[in-house]
């Protein structure tokens, strides 16, 4: 145990995992308070290479004292009492400013905390701090804009030339690089999954409603949803048992309480045994340097007795990415507006209209483009257009009933497997126009199709482990399933996991610093 008195002497945080720290809490072999200054001493000395997180919690390691006091006496409040997390900065954390990366928000000190930090504080968890991301979740400009303009670029820990992937950026780099026991990330649209992926780490974006959104700056109501980022598929279950529940203030959540569960129990190695698993080849994550990566953890699927089932091309089409791109630009303003609305006076900014505005006159948002803000305030009628109900129907069915769920009735199988997204690319420079798509409608059904994109729309969960190295980049084995089967994933992920042990953590500090 770490000597409080010896100034020498840390705890040494790096890479240990969440159950672990919790384990060692509970036996009293370090305290909350040791913990959680090994890790803001950890931010302070290398989050420069990275600009992974935003803000320190002002009040963290009061916060852990007191969690110190509840150990003392016996009274924790469950495993996570006394451990640090850290948040994305589009998550209401009381006596914190929720930015969501733009300074139109630096005034939104939120008075109260959302309802999965107000949850997480319930279990005695330490909210340690903010995490950068991609401006409003990346949903501003389709030109390329690293990072946000309060946080900076986020850079990928395994070469930082490399992009960490969507917006959930800062929190995949924060447990990447042990400045916390585990992260909270968002996902519309795979914001949690591929940057998991691209920086080796355990990222599951829960079904849409298993965690109330109230507090969370939204891009979709449809699709948005939070969910972990960590090192392990032990660790995710441990979040979600705190952070997942019913919450009057977000009707979607209404069925939650109904499914959840203590999921940590679901966790079993040998759940992969006399399994029958859809394995996906024609998705457009498969490339042919992923491809062995697929194949190798189809071996190790199939030596713990797997039953692997190959489903056939075109299983999925490709719902293009100008449909995805329509429907969310529509939800955008609507949803956006209602959380705008409820900030406090100190916002100047009120609606996505105050925000373009604002944008336009201040020095470190203007040097950006907001072309999506101002195609979402364009369109007319939000969810009662006509044209956007069809679309969306359309979507939603083609994802869901002839999607996902035709898939797994059809092969009687547990869950779909595939390549979570590819390696990390090289970052591009701010303002670099997207790449021209060759889809069209009539093109589209011929298509690889995306499972991110698939389990995004039809709110189903996804859950990514680390499955290998290209190059020396990650890439994620990808789980998805139908609707409220998070247990099951999650049970056989950690089957998979606990049979392959492929995570490879980052080098700290990086070796490459002429690359800043």
């Amino acid at each position: 145990m770490t000597n409080r008195n010896d100034k020498m002497t840390r705890y040494n945080v790096e890479q240990v995992e969440m159950s672990r720290i919790s384990a060692a809490l509970t036996k009293k072999r370090v305290t909350s308070v040791q913990i959680t200054e090994a890790y803001i001493e950890r931010i302070k000395t290398f989050d420069h290479f990275f600009n992974s997180v935003i803000q320190i919690a002002p009040d963290a390691l009061e916060r852990a004292a007191a969690s110190d006091r509840r150990r003392s006496s016996d009274k924790a409040l469950g495993p996570l009492d006394g451990v640090p997390i850290l948040v994305k900065d589009n998550i209401d954390v009381e006596g914190m400013a929720t930015t969501a990366g733009s300074y139109a928000l630096m005034q939104n000190f939120p008075t109260r905390d959302a309802e999965l930090v107000r949850r997480l504080r319930a279990v005695g968890a330490i909210i340690l701090g903010k995490t950068n991301l991609c401006q409003f979740s990346g949903f501003r400009t389709t030109m390329t804009f690293n990072g946000s303009t309060v946080g900076g670029a986020v850079r990928n820990p395994y070469d930082l030339a490399r992009t960490p992937g969507g917006s959930s950026s800062g929190s995949v780099v924060a447990a990447a690089t042990s400045f916390a026991a585990g992260a909270i990330g968002t996902e519309t649209s795979g914001s949690i999954v591929e940057p998991a992926s691209m920086s080796g780490l355990v990222g599951l974006k829960p079904t849409v409603g298993l965690i109330s959104r109230r507090g969370i700056v939204p891009i979709s109501a449809n699709q948005d949803t939070a969910g972990p980022i960590t090192r392990s598929v032990a660790d995710a279950a441990l979040i979600i048992n705190a952070i997942a529940g019913s919450d009057t203030a977000d009707s979607w959540s209404k069925d939650a309480d109904a499914h959840k569960d203590d999921l940590t129990k679901a966790l079993d190695p040998t759940a992969l045994q006399n399994t029958r698993i859809g394995v996906i080849y024609d998705v457009n994550s498969l490339t042919p340097e992923t491809t062995p990566l697929l194949e190798a953890a189809v071996k190790v699927m199939t030596a713990q007795d797997a039953i692997i089932v190959h489903i056939p091309e075109s299983g999925i089409i490709n719902l293009c990415h100008e449909l995805r791109h329509f429907i969310l630009t529509y939800q955008f303003s609507e949803d956006l507006n209602a959380y705008l609305a409820g900030t406090p006076a100190a916002v100047k900014t009120r609606s996505m209209l105050d925000l373009i505005a604002f944008n336009k006159e201040e020095p470190h948002e203007n040097v950006h483009g907001q072309d999506l803000f101002e195609e979402s305030v364009a369109m007319k009628g939000g969810r009662k257009n006509s044209e956007y109900v069809r679309m969306l129907d359309y979507v939603t069915n083609a994802s869901r009933a002839d999607g996902i769920d035709r898939l797994i009735r059809d092969y009687n199988l547990a869950a779909l497997v595939t390549v979570t997204t590819v390696p990390a690319g090289k970052t591009k420079m701010d303002g670099t126009p997207p790449a021209e798509s060759p889809l069209t409608d009539a093109s589209q059904s011929r298509m690889p199709g995306s499972m991110v994109a698939y389990a995004a729309i039809a709110g189903y969960p996804h859950l990514t482990v680390p499955m290998g190295m290209v190059n020396g980049m990650p890439v994620g084995l990808s789980f998805v399933g139908p609707a409220w089967s998070d247990r099951r994933l999650l049970s056989l992920g950690y089957s998979y996991e606990q049979a392959s042990h492929m995570r490879k953590p980052p080098l700290i500090p990086p070796s490459w610093p002429d690359q800043l």
